[in-house]
């Protein structure tokens, strides 16, 4: 009897994710080589998304779309933000290096917590960065094939994500 998908399964699938349908721009690609190792039933991957692959077991194919809410929410103009060029400079008055328009940066919030903002310009004295998730505002197109099914061990719900083989944590 197959293992189905269900809440704190480990399940193992590559996929094709795309822009708005299967037509769309490739957004990221897992290939069967290197699949994702996914722990079901934690809250760590998008509600939506564990839904559609409930029941699936071993060989199962997916197709499936998440429109933007369901995915990484709608772009909020509020995450964009201006922050001074002095905040990217080292102690010698020097600019980074990796502050490039486009580059990805993790930023420190209010909170301490860390937070991957996108720099959209950057000007004299302050850079706008844009603290939206980059899958923010898309529709999601998910095609691929599950490889395998599994119970979890106690110890991956209780730490809340699957252990590969080699202990690779994969995120």
């Amino acid at each position: 009897m197959l293992q189905a998908i269900k809440s704190h399964t480990v399940v193992s699938l590559f996929y094709t994710l795309k822009q708005n349908d299967a037509q769309g721009e490739v957004i990221e690609i897992v290939n069967k080589e290197e699949p994702a190792l996914f722990l079901i039933g934690v809250g760590s991957l998008l509600p939506k998304f564990e839904d559609n692959l409930e029941g699936l077991t071993k060989g199962g194919q997916f197709e499936f779309k998440l429109n933007a809410e369901e995915g990484y929410g709608e772009i909020d103009p509020e995450a964009v933000g201006e922050i001074p060029l002095d905040s990217f400079k080292d102690e010698n008055g020097k600019i980074f290096e990796l502050l490039k328009e486009g580059a990805i940066l993790n930023m420190r919030n209010s909170q301490g917590g860390i937070v991957p903002g996108r720099v959209v310009k950057i000007g004299v004295e302050i850079v706008e960065m844009d603290f939206n998730h980059p899958l923010a505002g898309m529709n999601l197109h998910f095609s691929g094939e599950i490889l395998d099914v599994r119970l979890a061990s106690n110890e991956e719900v209780e730490h809340r994500h699957a252990h590969g083989p080699g202990g690779h944590h994969h995120h």
